[in-house]
């Protein structure tokens, strides 16, 4: 039988009911838990040594930010690190992410649709042992890693189609210059929703990343349209210039 998925979660157990008790188990997790507490949680990790952690990043005596810190400058292992929060702030979301969460989402969450997320990463995260892209990442993995860098954040809908969009881009590059006939078109198909809802998604996370960016790391990508009067790129250069580095970086690893 295929190992159960570790998930460690701040939560008290009657946060839950029964059924996503059941929904959980039968989708491989062994759930534990943990109080909401810092080094309750720190302690637990080292004890359980679970493959993903789902943390508030508000806990007495440690924040959550701080047990990351420590998890990683320790030794073994590094889990999953999702984070959530009752309430939305950019810095707070970039801080947790720049210290090592791969996923923030806001409270009340649906642990359902979580679960197929948090399943979908830990795939990547496994099959990426084998990958020769940039430091053994998978190209999902690398591109959600440069999207995070470049401050679009991971709960919004633009951020989804923006990885999926690259992705795309990056295995058939000539879809770049079919964006509104076959680029958008494919990835409204896969969310079940429009063409032109995927296109203003994407140019609103385009938008954030832009407003709240390290401008280095920006500048780094997209230094042309930082330096003169152009400001942000447009959708389709912003696929384009990641897709770009991307296969450069797939070339120089072959």
């Amino acid at each position: 039988m295929e190992n159960k998925i570790k998930l460690l979660l701040t939560e008290e157990p009657n946060e839950f009911d029964e059924e996503t008790i059941r929904y959980l188990n039968n989708k491989n997790f062994s759930v534990y838990y943990s109080a909401k507490d810092g080094e309750d949680l720190l302690n637990k990790i080292r004890e359980i040594r679970p493959d993903v952690v789902l943390f508030d990043l508000f806990l007495t005596r440690l924040d959550g930010i701080s047990v990351m810190r420590h998890i990683r400058q320790g030794e073994g292992s590094i889990p999953l690190f999702i984070a959530f929060s009752t309430f939305r702030s950019a810095l707070l979301e970039q801080e947790a992410m720049n210290n090592g969460a791969s996923y923030f989402v806001l409270k009340p969450y649906n642990i359902k649709d979580l679960a197929e997320n948090i399943t979908m990463l830990i795939n990547t995260k496994n099959t990426a042992a084998g990958s020769s892209l940039a430091g053994n990442l998978s190209i999902e993995m690398k591109i959600t890693e440069i999207l995070h860098q470049i401050g679009v954040p991971a709960h919004i809908k633009g951020y989804h189609y923006l990885r999926d969009s690259i992705m795309m881009s990056v295995e058939k590059p000539e879809i770049i210059n079919a964006v509104t006939k076959e680029l958008y078109p494919s990835v409204a198909m896969k969310y079940e929703t429009t063409s032109s809802r995927v296109e203003r998604a994407i140019r609103h996370a385009i938008e954030v990343a832009w407003d709240r960016g390290d401008v280095d790391v920006l500048n780094s990508y997209f230094g042309y349209t930082i330096h003169n009067s152009r400001g942000k790129p447009t959708n389709s250069e912003f696929i384009a210039m990641i897709s770009d580095k991307l296969r450069l970086q797939l070339r120089t690893a072959s």
